[in-house]
């Protein structure tokens, strides 16, 4: 049975360091779960990333016996947003973010199998969250990314460089919300070197 490596196979999930490009993001589907305040200190972000993980596995082995369909289980995805955009690029006041985490998802998993995942995740000792997580599309569109090498800390200047310079001198309106795709287990690699791919939806002006 072959495995499927979405990673290798979109194109939207590889990123050129150093520079910005611009992409076509088709429409996925992702495991999502909302929430607000300070990654760092949020007991619901916590809570969130806990719920979607065994989720995503238990969907994963779904697939493989039933379905004969196997794929490797997507990196953690964030979307994020604030009343004012300057919350990211120069205060940092994480305390304002919203948020929404993913993992991308198949298309043919339905609303079926991930209702039976949710009840098989629950009989085992249901994380605090299962009940928030939401199995639903994502579309983005025209998008500009980069590859970010470094700590989440140190993006300021990179999304002040995308939001201020790149954007408006490619003639490109921002649309959507701020999403970042950790390609690095934040648990397992040291700041310096977490790869994560930042994305910025956009249009036409």
């Amino acid at each position: 049975m072959l495995k499927t490596d979405f990673k290798k196979e979109l194109d939207c999930y590889r990123a050129p360091k150093g520079r910005f490009e611009i992409v076509d993001v088709p429409d996925m589907q992702y495991l999502m779960v909302d929430g607000h305040g300070d990654p760092n200190t949020s007991r619901d972000f916590a809570g969130a990333a806990e719920a979607l993980y065994p989720l995503a596995y238990k969907l994963k082995f779904a697939s493989k016996q039933k379905l004969e369909r196997d794929y490797v289980v997507m990196p953690l995805e964030g979307l994020w947003w604030a009343d004012d955009m300057d919350a990211f690029t120069t205060a940092r006041d994480k305390s304002r973010w919203d948020w929404t985490l993913l993992i991308m998802t198949p298309e043919w998993i339905d609303e079926a199998m991930f209702a039976e995942a949710v009840e098989q995740v629950a009989a085992k000792g249901a994380p605090g969250r299962l009940a928030d997580v939401r199995l639903a599309s994502l579309a983005e569109g025209r998008c500009v990314q980069t590859l970010h090498v470094g700590s989440f800390d140190d993006e300021a200047e990179t999304l002040a460089r995308l939001h201020n310079d790149f954007v408006p001198a490619h003639g490109l309106t921002m649309t959507g919300r701020h999403h970042e795709i950790y390609l690095s287990d934040a648990c397992k690699v040291a700041p310096a070197k977490r790869r994560t791919i930042l994305r910025q939806p956009v249009s036409a002006r």
